[in-house]
């Protein structure tokens, strides 16, 4: 039974979130007019499908890289696909703009017409997201292209090394391809830079510091040691069809490029580093920059898809801080920890748990961390009716990405070919042990993994929406992850483990102390060391200087669901299933939240019927 302090924070939460009419722009009257029954019961209109699956093709073909992540195409198209880098240009990005308008006005004229109801979901999701890529224009230049946590310099690296399909001889013809490009792609970034520079949207100096350590890092080996070649040489040991002339003749070539055209332009990035690096200054916030007031705004909709303002976040930020420290102090006290404030004493309970003995601490805690997402795989089986085929593997974060990565989730590969991948930073020389299990199970299972593998697996939706062509965006997708750490709270999951359990409140608290701290970095002035010191790693910190809003996504997304969750607990009695109500969310794929909160309302309507 939820304590009145959560149940009046759920009745803050529920009247805040406000339907967005699909975020940014209201949609059409018609189309919100038409009510769920009238949906429920239109005939599918082949003439919608026909025309989203094709400008779904064609908004893909635009980015080659994504087509690669999501193999969304067959045969010579895809082979072709997977040669290409994206560009990067200016010309680019407004041909992707001019596409989303031409979208967003048909999608207008189909949605005052007949659609059934999962057709209504997908134009719905599809304007969402198209109407984000017109608003978020006038912005771009406000995220430094060269970012420590998601820039060009370690983005086009991780494709290379991760994502690019290394099957057979002919997808080693495509990477040599890809590389040929990469000096090009950098260039091009590089372009974006000095505009962006030009109009005084630069990083503060911490930032480009960790950026610049980035590319110095990059340009250390030669040339015949660079990540770019040794990957391949892993990735083709074994292939089979490929002989060791070929193999040895394409590690020759991936070297010669290497040296000819991609070391010269990370030196020329780093030449440009050198030269903003007197322009920087140590302000944190994107309000230091023109018009970031209007950028943070914009950025907080994209991410959280809610109309909740800045404000509003900070005061339900804090809120929850107060609550889970609240218990956090009472299960503190049981360990017969008293002494200092809750950050402090939980660096006590952590300190009591870091790896003993000699030698390297870190294989064991990897494959302590893939045991727990085994035994989070068997508890889940009674709470879950879907679940992904696709497996799930630990792996530690690459070395380039190491000193400044999160722990993080990337999908399957469509054909089998690539797992799920929980990665993991182990930076050391200390680890977070008490907050293995949350992790896993955030990033993991029933987390990323079930949610982003079963939406990829998932027949009964288009296949724009379940490769997250078109998607509801952060809020769904790093709700739902934060929601699963609460589940396994909730389903005591951590029995007779109070320091896990210990873990996992903190992780929620962290999560809150993020509402507060992006705020506060972004429109209240805070500093670096200031959000520090309300008990925010330096890592993050500069995460969410990296990548204003974002940070917001997890906690609004959890409560959201949890307050639609106990909404249908509510209405429904007896008549409630919560695999049902996991089936309902998981099965929809990505939506924004307000799309999510009419498809909980059409299911508990259906639910009564039943």
């Amino acid at each position: 039974m939820p304590s009145l302090r959560q149940r009046s924070l759920r009745a803050a939460i529920g009247a805040l979130f406000i339907p967005a009419a699909i975020a940014v722009a209201s949609l059409p009257t018609a189309a919100l007019a038409a009510p769920a029954a009238k949906a429920a019961a239109a005939k599918p209109n082949k003439a919608f499908d026909t025309w989203a699956e094709k400008f779904a093709e064609d908004w893909v073909r635009m980015n080659p890289q994504l087509a690669t992540s999501t193999q969304y195409f067959s045969g010579a198209e895809q082979a072709r696909l997977d040669r290409e880098l994206t560009p990067l240009t200016r010309a680019q990005r407004a041909k992707m703009r001019a596409l989303a308008q031409t979208g967003l006005t048909r999608l207008d004229k189909w949605m005052a017409g007949p659609l059934d109801e999962n057709q209504r979901t997908s134009a719905a999701v599809m304007r969402w997201s198209l109407q984000n890529v017109i608003a978020n224009e006038p912005f771009e230049d406000h995220s430094f292209i060269f970012s420590q946590f998601s820039g060009v310099q370690v983005g086009l690296v991780n494709f290379m090394t991760t994502t690019h399909p290394l099957r057979n001889p002919q997808d080693v013809d495509s990477y040599l391809a890809r590389l040929e490009q990469i000096g090009t792609r950098m260039d091009e970034a590089l372009a974006r830079g000095r505009e962006a520079a030009a109009k005084s949207l630069i990083p503060p100096r911490f930032i480009l510091d960790r950026a610049k350590f980035q590319v110095d890092s990059f340009l250390k080996p030669a040339a015949g040691e660079n990540v770019l070649v040794t990957s391949l040489a892993q990735r083709t040991e074994k292939m089979e069809g490929l002989t060791p002339d070929a193999r040895n003749a394409a590690l020759a070539r991936a070297a010669r490029i290497v040296e000819e055209r991609i070391r010269p332009s990370y030196k020329r990035v780093q030449d440009f580093m050198a030269e903003l690096h007197p322009r920087t200054g140590d302000v944190a916030g994107i309000s230091r920059l023109p018009n970031g007031a209007a950028a943070y705004a914009r950025a907080v909709e994209n991410f959280t898809s809610t109309k909740l303002t800045p404000n509003e976040i900070h005061e339900i930020g804090l809120r929850e801080v107060a609550r889970i420290e609240g218990e956090m102090d009472k299960h503190l006290r049981s360990l017969g920890l008293v002494e200092g404030n809750i950050e402090e004493r939980m660096k006590q309970l952590d300190a009591r748990f870091q790896p003993k003995g000699e030698g390297d601490p870190r294989p064991a805690i990897l494959a302590s961390y893939a045991e727990m997402v085994k035994d989070a795989e068997r508890r889940s089986a009674s709470l879950f009716n879907l679940k992904p085929r696709a497996p799930v593997e630990v792996r530690r974060e690459p070395p380039l990405t190491e000193p400044s990565a999160a722990a993080h989730y990337s999908l399957p590969a469509p054909d089998g070919t690539r797992p799920g991948i929980f990665w993991v930073p182990m930076r050391g020389p200390t680890f977070d042990m008490i907050r293995m299990r949350s992790l896993s199970y955030h990033e993991a299972v029933p987390g990323h993994h079930f949610q982003l593998a079963i939406q990829q697996e998932l027949t009964g939706i288009p296949k724009y929406r379940s490769q997250r062509i078109f998607s509801g965006g952060s809020a769904h997708a790093e709700g739902w992850a934060l929601y699963t750490e609460r589940l396994a709270v909730e389903q005591g999951w951590y029995e007779g483990d109070v320091p896990g359990l210990l873990g996992a409140l903190g992780s929620e608290l962290f999560r809150a102390r993020r509402l507060v701290v992006d705020t506060g970095l972004h429109t209240k002035g805070w500093t670096r060391q200031q959000a520090i010191d309300y008990g925010i790693g330096a890592q993050e910190v500069e995460r969410y200087v990296a990548w204003p809003g974002q940070a917001n996504a997890y906690m609004i997304g959890m409560l959201r669901i949890i307050d639609l969750r106990e909404k249908a607990k509510k209405e429904l009695g007896g008549k409630f299933s919560l695999p049902a109500f996991h089936d309902l969310v998981l099965g929809a794929g990505s939506v924004p939240l307000d799309v999510l909160g009419e498809l909980v309302e059409g299911w508990i309507a259906k639910q009564k019927k039943a």
